[in-house]
């Protein structure tokens, strides 16, 4: 019962207001704890002041589709249809945006072309900021303007499908709504020229507008090229299509900007571009000889150090042999002596 549409409600772009939102997205809000807890048997004039509580705009969010409370509050305004008035107080209330905002939404839910573009379209002029959450669940920053433009122009607006409605055009060729005057328009009207001014007056405005243009410029700094300098004095003061020296140098310090900005991004990609194959083969040849001179370190230290070890091996033979030599050649002398001479030595 509580989910169900008032019996005095009327079928809105013939069916169902409550409709108007996706089933899953219906299902979603009528699941959540925020409409089975603060939008339960709520009236129009309660539902006022649940609007001033609102603090962003959105739709659905998270993976498990979240509705916010702004979606949830267009449902419970679709289920008890308040009357147009009360919308209408809705759209025009300067001081909660966020009521403005929900008022417009239903309005462009429920409305016709003709209503949506007579009540949306002043709210141009409103440049208060809105906060809106995305669906991911993190919060952007929108200006009211941009808000009620979507409304007028796009299909889907926080998650749900607009109904169409007819082109402002279609409604100003069957005289149903005023042609929409701009304020730019006058501004370029200011601009133009009227027929009835005569050339030389144009060419004298256009002249004092020069003037005034070339006072406001900052002086600009003198150029290091000299022949630069003569090209500009040799030129006209003022060519056949009315333009004066400045564009000149206008036109050549942009071309200078463009050519600087050209080389340092050619520099930029000199820069990012791969070494040549035959630097990339000489760098690897490098690097894999370094690596051989590192592994052959170890073997040479070992080498050298068989090469001491067998050295002193040598030595401590050849010491003892040479000591064996000595003693084999004292034995021999003495054998070599006369019996009698040892016998008289040892005695």
């Amino acid at each position: 019962m509580a989910n169900r549409t008032v019996k005095e409600a009327k079928n809105v772009h013939g069916t169902n207001p409550q409709y108007l939102i996706e089933k899953i997205i219906r299902s979603r809000i009528y699941d959540s704890k925020y409409w089975k807890e603060q939008c339960f048997a709520l009236t129009a004039e309660l539902l006022v002041d649940k609007a001033m509580e609102l603090r962003f705009v959105g739709g659905v969010y998270g993976g498990n589709i979240k509705p916010t409370q702004f979606l949830c509050l267009t449902l419970k305004m679709l289920q008890i249809q308040p009357e147009k008035d009360i919308v209408v107080e809705f759209i025009k209330n300067e001081e909660f945006k966020y009521v403005r905002a929900l008022g417009a939404f239903y309005l462009r839910l429920t409305g016709v072309a003709l209503d949506c573009y007579k009540y949306l379209e002043p709210l141009y002029i409103d440049n208060r900021k809105l906060r809106r959450q995305n669906r991911a669940g993190q919060f952007e920053i929108v200006y009211m303007d941009e808000y009620i433009d979507e409304l007028l122009r796009n299909d889907r607006v926080c998650d749900i499908i607009l109904p169409r409605i007819q082109k402002r055009t279609i409604l100003e060729e069957n005289n149903e709504i005023e042609p929409k005057v701009s304020v730019l328009d006058e501004d370029l009207d200011d601009e133009l020229p009227s027929e009835d001014e005569k050339p030389d007056e144009r060419e004298a405005n256009r002249t004092n507008e020069n003037s005034a243009s070339t006072v406001r410029r900052p002086r600009r700094a003198r150029s290091k090229s000299k022949s630069r300098s003569r090209e500009r004095d040799r030129r006209p003061a003022q060519n056949n299509n009315g333009r004066s020296r400045d564009y000149y140098d206008e036109l050549e310090e942009f071309e200078r900007q463009r050519n600087r900005t050209r080389n340092r991004d050619k520099q930029h990609e000199d820069r990012r571009q791969p070494a040549p194959r035959q630097d990339r083969d000489r760098e690897r040849q490098d690097r894999d000889r370094e690596r051989q001179d590192r592994d052959r370190k170890p073997q040479n230290r070992d080498r050298e150090r068989q090469d001491r070890d067998r050295m002193r091996e040598r030595e401590r033979y050849g010491e003892r042999d040479r000591r064996e030599r000595d003693n084999g050649s004292r034995h021999d002398q003495r054998e070599r002596e006369p019996r009698n001479e040892r016998d008289r030595r040892r005695h």
